[in-house]
């Protein structure tokens, strides 16, 4: 069951954007510490999602969602 948890904004623009990023915590840190300075604490919201491998096996998708496979890497001797 979805549930709304807070009142939308008033009038005007809404924009909900999603990134899927895999990094390592370092680069994770970093990112946060780079976005802190640029939001408004007072209208905007980040939120991070940590998944482990086996949800992110079991994660559902419907209409034009993808999930991206791991990226091929060739080497050459």
């Amino acid at each position: 069951m979805l549930s709304r948890a807070a009142a939308p904004p008033p009038a005007g623009r809404i924009q909900h954007s999603v990134f899927i990023a895999t990094t390592e915590p370092g680069l994770l840190n970093e990112a946060l510490e780079r976005i802190s300075p640029i939001i408004n604490p007072g209208t905007d919201s980040v939120y991070v999602f940590r998944q482990c491998a086996a949800c992110w096996e079991a994660i559902g998708v419907h209409g034009q969602a993808a999930v991206a496979g791991r990226p091929l890497y060739w080497a050459v001797l």
